[in-house]
């Protein structure tokens, strides 16, 4: 009875074990489509998120740029679509968009003060305003000395007299090329040159060094060349 029963036992378990071996390897074999499905749907984008385009169509004055992402000098401006006003710089005289800024520490902070390797520019919505040709040819005109330095090298010099609201700087004119500058005088800090122009709704506003002006031609050509990339093609 005894042997009888434990015959009978280890033949059961052993039709167990026999019926369990579909199921373990229908099992595996389901495990590894999970995980083969899983790895081909799993998300594959950095930490990050998706990187920023290269350039954004920006409307400002309804007049449309298409400006380098990595020239917008402050993140809240980065998005595409209307805005009021856009504050951007390119690398002089390469033009290109400058890099991310470094940080600057208590033991660094000599080595970043370097002289400016860029071209300033605001752009902004004008709202019909005086144009940079209106304020060059009737409201200087009441605040500038009677006396204009001989051209140099092409390029004229004019002072504004002390008790103007231009008392500190001085305005520089050329006409080939194309180049209308005020620039502040050298003082404690170099001395800074503002050049305007209008294009449709928007009023296009430059600042670059004032020792730049030694070479005003290549400035000049400059700021065409960034007009003209920021504007596209035109029909």
């Amino acid at each position: 009875m005894t042997v009888f029963s434990a015959t009978s036992l280890r033949s059961r378990r052993s039709r167990t074990g026999t019926h369990l071996v579909p199921f373990a390897v229908g099992g595996a074999f389901a495990a590894g489509a999970i995980a083969l499905v899983a790895y081909l749907l799993w998300p594959t984008w950095g930490v990050g998120g998706a990187s920023a385009p290269d350039k954004l169509p920006v409307s400002i004055g309804g007049t449309l740029f298409n400006v380098p992402t990595a020239a917008i000098r402050m993140k809240i401006q980065r998005h595409s679509g209307p805005q009021e006003r856009i504050d951007v710089d390119f690398l002089y005289p390469s033009l290109e968009p400058p890099g991310a800024p470094k940080r600057v520490t208590a033991d660094t902070v000599e080595e970043a003060m370097q002289p400016v390797d860029r071209i300033f520019l605001s752009i902004a919505a004008h709202h019909d305003a005086l144009s940079p040709e209106q304020r060059v040819g009737t409201i200087y005109p009441r605040y500038l000395d009677q006396a204009a330095t001989m051209p140099l090298d092409g390029l004229t010099m004019r002072m504004f007299r002390a008790e103007t609201p231009y008392g500190s700087e001085d305005l520089y004119s050329s006409t080939d090329p194309a180049l209308t500058a005020r620039c502040t005088r050298d003082a404690s800090t170099p001395g800074m040159c503002l050049s305007e122009r209008r294009v449709d709704g928007a009023d296009l506003t430059f600042r670059f060094p004032r020792s730049w002006l030694s070479q005003w031609r290549e400035v000049a050509e400059a700021m065409d060349r960034l007009t003209t990339q920021l504007r596209g093609p035109r029909a």
